[in-house]
């Protein structure tokens, strides 16, 4: 069934036309990717789709039962309103219901005796049968609980960048609705939510539109890739990788022609140079197709532009970190203990080394870029900096001394001209910044009047200029589309200094680093030898092992009355002989025997508490869960010793 008609679709940009002439169709079920260059009109035509944007020309005509839900690049939002109602502002009945209940549960917990409460409860419970909504109640309290929104009530104001971009896509998440419009979703989301976020629009029935530069994910979520150039649309049928194949099949067949049609041309043009009489029918004609060939629209393949920067040599000494700490005060508990970010880190860099640093967000990954270049101090430990070291850090928000200075006299601060493919070329400062997405008018605008997105694009293309020999870079794909990120994996690949990198995109990281740095929730920071996608698949493999060691340690205390059932036929000396423990040994082995299975149960009957739909009751059950789960490992492990003593 056809949920999305386009017409005809265009659309005027500040100097020529985006897009025109665009017409396609989006079935149910189908999941398909806008790709295309920086400033070709992708946001512009998602947002014309969604109706934000109205279009010069054409018609956008939605399934009258489908319904749409829009997640922008920048999602916007009031300040002073809640996460529960940033992501209940849809005007969707069911979801409007589904609001009530939350806000009435929560009411009941911190009133359960108020008959008016309960009878309200009693209203609102008899709605959600009425609509046979259990189910879908289910499904947003997973989407909630997947991203780690837990407190409904926090102001959005008062949200990280990281957590608005989870709350805003919530909010898309939840809605009652047939299609997602989706620009940019993985920007901002740590590599585990990205993971889940990509196996949930895998398997969802609803149709799915998205502009991403996440190559993993359009090749595990993606049927269909439509990609804008040179003001048109065009279908490539299959993943990312299978567009890839096309284009190279596409770009061979159009070099032919163009030579074929080049080969023609010479003839015709000595033909046309010898002045031949245009009286003739037929002559005219020949005037006319010749005339047409010359001033076709030229094939134009993508250009594989590389380039090097000869970087100052490092020293024998790089960067030594040595037992460096950092910790932070947890926000609004001054009383308690601080939280150990970076917990006695000790490495030494060596030439060429390049890492990458795998944490979810909040982990500590850009304090630990802060603290190697000088702008935190530790709380203990020193960071040694080789004398020819020479950093290049990018941040996630670069500051512009002066934003007055044209895009091109940024540029050319550092350098009039860039050195390319080992030396053997040259080219102008104006041409390398075409390279990167910064073609002609731009050029001479005040880079105060660029977003904030082409700021922290053009800050990168001169930090590189800047001939660093020890890159840090945080996060610096967000705003690179597909192409202008394979010109800065070819450079990081080449690149012979020392490089540590943040970044979300699992494929740059396999791409550009050999190593990680993972960063772990007590504060230590462990190694991993390998790509990020083998780090997660290692994570993955660890974490059913876990669950299964966990399962099989489970079942021993049950095991334990049965062994006893075995012995009681052997004698009291034989008893004596084999018991290996000590008195009080032998006293906290029966204790333990008697806690396990009450933390066991108790642990199953919050799991139950968990299910409901009161977060109130959810926020304790999961704390009081965490605690026990905690409790249980210690007391396995501990068991295990003595039983294995007892033997």
């Amino acid at each position: 069934m056809n949920l999305l008609s386009i017409n005809n679709l265009s659309k005027i940009g500040r100097e020529k036309p985006l897009f025109t002439g665009v017409t396609f169709g989006l079935q149910e079920g189908e999941k398909a990717a806008l790709i295309g260059r920086n400033g070709t009109g992708k946001s512009t035509l998602l947002n014309t789709i969604a109706g934000v944007l109205q279009p010069d020309e054409g018609t956008v005509v939605f399934n009258k039962d489908a319904g749409v839900s829009f997640l922008p690049q920048n999602p916007e939002f009031l300040s002073e309103d809640t996460i529960k109602t940033h992501i209940f502002k849809s005007n969707s009945p069911k979801l409007q219901i589904i609001k009530s209940y939350f806000e009435i549960c929560e009411k009941l917990s911190e009133n359960p005796e108020s008959a008016g409460i309960q009878k309200d409860y009693q209203q609102i419970m008899l709605k959600m049968e009425q609509q046979d909504l259990w189910n879908y109640e289910a499904q947003i309290s997973s989407i909630l609980t997947t991203l780690g929104i837990s407190n409904l009530n926090l102001k959005m104001g008062n949200l990280s960048g990281g957590m608005l971009k989870k709350v805003a896509l919530a909010q898309v998440l939840v809605e009652d609705t047939k299609i997602l419009l989706l620009d940019e979703p993985t920007n901002h989301l740590d590599i585990s939510t990205i993971s889940w976020l990509q196996n949930y629009l895998k398997d969802t029935k609803r149709s799915v539109l998205m502009v991403t530069h996440d190559r993993y994910f359009l090749d595990a979520v993606c049927n269909n890739i439509y990609e804008l150039a040179r003001n048109k649309l065009k279908l490539y049928v299959g993943n990312y990788s299978e567009y890839l194949e096309k284009k190279s099949v596409e770009a061979e067949i159009e070099e032919n022609t163009e030579r074929r049609i080049e080969s023609v041309l010479r003839f015709e043009r000595e033909w046309l140079l010898r002045g031949p009489c245009a009286r003739g029918t037929k002559i005219k004609a020949r005037i006319q197709r010749d005339e047409q060939l010359i001033n076709r629209e030229k094939f134009q393949a993508d250009k594989g532009f590389t380039f090097e920067v000869k970087g100052k040599r490092l020293g024998g000494k790089v960067l030594e970190l040595h037992k460096i700490c950092k910790n932070f005060e947890k926000a609004g508990k001054e009383n308690e203990k601080s939280v150990p970010v970076i917990n006695n880190f000790s490495y030494v860099f060596t030439k060429g080394q390049k890492i990458g640093i795998f944490g979810d967000n909040g982990s500590g990954k850009s304090t630990l870029l802060n603290l190697i270049t000088g702008n935190l101090l530790p709380d203990s430990g020193t960071v040694d900096i080789g004398l020819n070291t020479k950093f290049g850090y990018y941040t996630q928000n670069p500051v512009f001394t002066d934003t007055n200075l044209t895009v091109l006299e940024y540029i050319k601060e550092t350098a009039e001209h860039m050195t390319l493919n080992n030396g053997t070329k040259e080219v102008s400062a104006a041409k390398f910044l075409e390279e990167f997405g910064f073609e002609g008018k731009i050029q001479y605008s005040p880079v105060s009047t660029l977003s904030g997105g082409e700021r922290k694009r053009l800050y990168l293309v001169r930090l590189l200029l800047e001939n660093p020999n020890f890159l840090i870079l945080d996060e610096p794909t967000n705003d690179f589309d597909i192409f202008t990120m394979n010109i800065l994996e070819q450079f990081l690949i080449n690149y012979e200094g020392c490089l540590l990198l943040v970044s979300h995109d699992r494929y740059f990281m396999d791409k550009t680093v050999d190593s990680l740095f993972v960063m772990e929730e007590d504060g230590s920071i462990s190694g991993f030898v390998g790509k990020c996608s083998e780090y997660i698949e290692y994570r993955e493999e660890l974490i059913k092992e876990n669950k299964q060691k966990k399962n099989q340690t489970e079942q021993k205390p049950k095991k334990d009355d049965e062994d006893k059932e075995k012995k009681q036929g052997q004698t009291s000396n034989e008893k004596q002989k084999k018991q290996k423990l000590t008195f009080n040994e032998k006293k906290e082995f029966d204790l333990l025997n008697e806690e396990i299975p009450i933390l066991e149960k108790e642990q199953k009957s919050l799991e139950e508490k968990m299910s409901s739909s009161d977060f109130a009751q959810i926020q304790k059950a999961t704390e009081r869960y965490q605690e026990i789960s905690k409790l249980l490992d210690e007391k396995y492990e501990r068991w295990e010793i003595l039983a294995e003593k007892s033997n």
